[in-house]
């Protein structure tokens, strides 16, 4: 697996490199490392080759290739990963202005939106992947957990604690649901048989294997709502969710969920596309 690991040359890089260091060492191949500064000086330049320096330390690999760009970060990121030879993009939060906040959303979800390959952001408490939340909706732009297992599963150690989540949601439920099945539990679905019972099922299915320990689970109400929640009371160390890729030439961002994610999340997500 070919991975990109996207920098800027601060000291806050050295946190992205550190959470980087599990996916490079899992990747079988050397990873490469973009570093975006805005303007060019000796300054820079001096503390981006400091940066490369520290990542050789940091990643433990043999060799590793390096790029150094100059302009706008989501930009030269985005025309980087247009080469689709990468299989995975990891970067770190990224500032912006209030108003570019307001207009154009968190640099982090125009990536996303933008790039070819997943998006792995590095964000808030970064720590050794051991519990991963799956957020598997089911729908056709979706398929979080397909698109996973088929580019990324190889890249599972084989002890880490999966929970395949589904959130119901009266506002999104088909006329077809019954109001029981809205309060019903994961187990309780999949013994029924239901749409979202079959689509648990599956997600079992497709994670089986040696060491892996996958867990449906079901919440009711806002989707969002409900994904922070579970985020935050299950200790997962990675969030992982689906989105869909826009034609290059409508400029899509990411749809409002997931953009109200990549906000409220307080850990890694990784964006599968």
């Amino acid at each position: 697996m070919k991975i990109l690991i996207a920098i800027d040359g601060s000291r806050a890089s050295l946190g992205t490199l550190h959470f980087a260091a599990q996916f490079v060492q899992r990747a079988g191949e050397p990873p490469t490392i973009l570093c975006v500064i805005e303007r060019e000086s000796d300054q820079r330049s001096k503390q981006a080759e400091d940066t490369f320096n520290t990542a050789r330390d940091i990643l433990a690999v043999p060799e590793i290739e390096t790029m150094l760009r100059t302009g706008h970060p989501v930009q030269e990121i985005v025309r980087e990963t247009e080469s689709c030879k990468f299989d995975l993009l990891i970067i770190g939060e990224m500032r912006s202005n209030f108003l570019t906040q307001i207009f154009k959303g968190p640099p982090a979800a125009r990536i996303a939106a933008c790039t070819p390959c997943p998006v792995v952001i590095a964000k808030g408490d970064r720590r050794p992947i051991k519990r991963i939340l799956l957020c598997d909706s089911g729908s056709g732009r979706s398929e979080a957990l397909n698109r996973f297992t088929a580019r990324l599963g190889k890249m599972l150690e084989g002890e880490e604690d999966i929970t395949v989540l589904h959130v119901m949601s009266q506002i999104s439920a088909g006329p077809g649901v019954k109001g029981g099945q809205l309060r019903a539990s994961a187990d309780e679905l999949i013994q029924e048989h239901t749409p979202e019972g079959v689509l648990l099922e599956r997600d079992l299915q497709a994670l089986d294997q040696p060491g892996v320990h996958p867990t449906p689970k079901v919440r009711h109400g806002l989707v969002v709502d409900e994904i922070i929640k579970e985020t935050r009371s299950g200790g997962y160390d990675l969030v992982i969710i689906g989105a869909h890729q826009g034609e290059k030439w409508r400029q899509l961002l990411l749809d409002n969920l997931a953009v109200e994610i990549l906000k409220r999340v307080d850990r890694p997500v990784l964006v599968v596309k």
